[in-house]
């Protein structure tokens, strides 16, 4: 089957059906257009363009290094990073800057979103005219409720009329709004779309990447899991529009929990083409993207940049400029590894490790880090291969791709030679018994590399205490397809790490259905035989403890292992008799560590200034070793994002009515 993202093209300046203030740059058909009216989606040209543009424009969020920050920093996973600028400082929530309705990168999604709202509401509204079947408007349903399902668990209620009407289609451009309430939100657009979606799709997709009854399932049933949380309210979180918590179908929070749960596992039993990959390996390695267990992904190729839209690694594009419809999220938990200095051995200083197109490496921005706290919740990192498939924590030497070509090694921290692949840094799994030496001055290698020294390695050394905003594990999981060139001689080159990434962002996956199922059962949800919260954690356990690579190994980035090893008995002994919300948070930490899930994980079990209002970790100095702890002002008025200013000032209101438009933390 032939993928989208063969059909996704950037031509030029239009907008798809102009929904209240949002306008886009993305349009799908060869034609571009200052507005899609109806007759335009009661032909199968029309629907074909529409249904394309609602899949290319997950590529404007998604992969976008702003919107995952704003998903990320402020988290027990992320803080902001030493070359951090405003947009991570004022999502951190530590008083390094200030959360505001101008500041706030959740425009990204705001921006967005609702052009294509639009576009699916037109294609719903008028395909049937055109002979359509339900099956393709079915897409337009999913992505209609999947855009209202993330502004309204980001934003709170949001309108829903865009100038003719609740969910119809609006040709004309308007600049008045009003709000609706979040169970308005989800009973008027998410589970109806949703419920018509699932009935409608096809089980398996019409085109490498096309939504299917499996991928509605897994929003229909997060959805019912997210409702059913913001109605119980355990910890009296305000929403806005202020409102009643009380369902208008008359349903209760024990009601959607269920049907989270039975949703889930109704998804997992009747699957399709998907299923669960062999190993976490098949899920975070370059060249296995399009695997089973992908449910829903923004598209990126590496054979053309024209359908990209932007430039790629080693491309004729030039740098990616950091911008949707860039996948440029690795860039930001990338430090710049390039500034470490060894001695050759005529003690002259080069850089050991070059910077290169190479998913463990990439492009360094700085501008993430994780905490301390979030590392040492990866527990039996050398029996769950979570840890290892996720981050880069070995740094081999790659100089002779570069200038420094005939440099034969550099001197280790005990005077012995590295060679030219050998490790230069080492991110320990563990705290050692004997204490790591780190540099208290600027004036040796081992502030030059920003490491320590141990009895017993070559190579400097950090562990896990040691974690700073300059030094950190690197984000592998989403790294960069290894892009190197290669010569006329055949011999390797390091690329252009400056491009965009050509990999897919993943959005969605086939695991969390686990895990949804599992959350719903631990808040009350009857289970089936085989599918208690405790069985389908471990099943994610089971799988995790199967080793078939090693991604930082001694030898090479991701090396096969010779002989696979299999720590899944061990890993499923270890799971706690009685699963607990806070269990599944670690769970779903240790799977999805830094894929833009976690502000949403914890706004959903209300737990975000429980988990995340303090965190540990080192300064911004290559000296900077011993964990500081760090406290974040969360207050309940924060689980909802602001409303980007710039729109709520070009509506047509009084000032009044504008200040009431915003969500009450962000009032100016």
């Amino acid at each position: 089957m032939k993928s989208l993202i063969n059909k996704i093209k950037t031509v030029g300046l239009a907008s798809l059906g102009l929904a209240m203030l949002w306008s886009c740059s993305e349009v799908l058909d060869e034609t571009p257009r200052s507005i899609y009216d109806p007759g335009f989606f009661q032909t199968d040209k029309g629907i074909e363009g529409g249904l394309t543009s609602l899949y290319s424009h997950l590529r404007n969020v998604y992969g976008n290094g702003y919107y995952m920050n704003i998903q990320e920093t402020g988290t027990d996973e992320y803080t902001y990073g030493q070359s951090a600028d405003g947009n991570f400082k004022d999502a951190d929530l530590s008083g390094a800057g200030s959360l505001t309705s101008s500041s706030s990168r959740s425009d990204v999604l705001w921006n967005n979103v609702f052009t294509y709202i639009n576009t699916a509401s037109g294609i719903i509204e008028n395909a049937v005219a055109a002979g359509i079947d339900e099956s393709k408007i079915s897409e337009a349903r999913f992505f209609r409720a999947f855009d209202y399902f993330n502004l309204v668990r980001t934003f709170g209620g949001v309108p829903l009329d865009f100038g003719s009407g609740e969910l119809a289609f609006n040709a004309t451009p308007s600049r008045t709004s009003v709000r609706n309430t979040v169970p308005e939100v989800y009973t008027k657009a998410i589970f109806p779309d949703l419920i018509i979606a699932v009935a409608n799709l096809p089980e398996t997709p019409r085109t490498t990447g096309a939504v299917t009854k499996t991928v509605a399932r897994k929003y229909l049933a997060e959805a019912y899991l997210t409702y059913a949380w913001w109605l119980e309210n355990p910890k009296n979180i305000p929403t806005y529009p202020e409102c009643s918590r009380v369902d208008p179908d008359g349903h209760d929070a024990a009601w959607y929990f269920q049907q989270a749960y039975d949703i889930a596992v109704e998804a997992i039993q009747n699957p399709g083409p998907y299923g669960l990959c062999e190993t976490f390996y098949d899920l975070t390695t370059y060249a296995n993207e399009r695997n089973k267990e992908m449910l829903l992904w923004a598209d990126h190729t590496g054979d053309s940049e024209q359908y990209n839209g932007s430039a790629e690694s080693g491309g004729s594009y030039g740098w990616a400029n950091g911008n949707s419809p860039d996948n440029f999220a690795g860039w930001m938990s990338a430090w710049n590894y390039p500034n470490m200095q060894m001695s050759d051995a005529e003690g002259n200083s080069i850089a050991p490790v070059q910077r290169e197109a190479i998913q463990p490496l990439g492009r360094p921005w700085t501008r993430m880090a994780p905490t301390i706290d979030a590392i040492e919740n990866f527990t039996d990192k050398d029996k769950d291969s979570r840890y290892d498939a996720s981050f880069t924590t070995v740094f081999h030497g790659n100089w002779h791709y570069g200038a420094n070509a005939d440099v034969e090694y550099v001197v280790g921290n005990d005077g012995n030679p590295i060679q030219k692949g050998g490790i230069i840094l080492r991110f320990l799994d563990e705290e050692p018994s004997t204490a790591i030496s780190y540099p208290s001055s600027n004036k040796n290698d081992k502030s030059k590399v920003g490491a320590g020294t141990l009895a017993g390695y070559s190579e400097y050394v950090i562990g896990p205490e040691g974690i700073s905003r300059l030094r950190y594990p690197i984000l592998y999981k989403i790294g960069m397809g290894p892009m190197n060139t290669v010569d006329a001689n055949g011999n390797r080159q390091l690329g252009s790490p400056n491009g965009m990434n050509s990999r897919p962002y993943y959005i969605a996956k086939f695991s969390e259905l686990y895990l949804i199922a599992a959350e719903a059962a631990v808040k009350g949800a009857s289970t089936k035989s085989g599918y208690s919260a405790r069985e389908l954690v471990n099943v994610l356990r089971a799988r995790a403890g199967k080793w078939t690579h090693k991604v930082n190994g001694d030898n090479e980035y991701c090396e096969e292992l010779a002989v696979p090893e299999d720590h899944s008995a061990e890993l499923v002994a270890a799971t706690p008799a009685t699963i607990t919300i806070d269990y599944i948070l670690d769970e779903r930490m240790r799977e999805y560590f830094g894929e833009g899930l976690r502000w949403f994980d914890l706004t959903r079990t209300q737990t975000w200034a429980e988990k995340a209002g303090t965190y540990r970790i080192g300064g911004s100095s290559q000296t900077s070793h011993t964990p500081e702890t760090v406290t974040r002002n969360i207050p309940a008025e924060y689980y909802l994002r602001p409303i980007p200013q710039a729109t709520i000032d070009a509506f047509e209101m009084s000032d009044e009515e504008r200040v009431a438009y915003q969500n009450p933390a962000y009032r100016n």
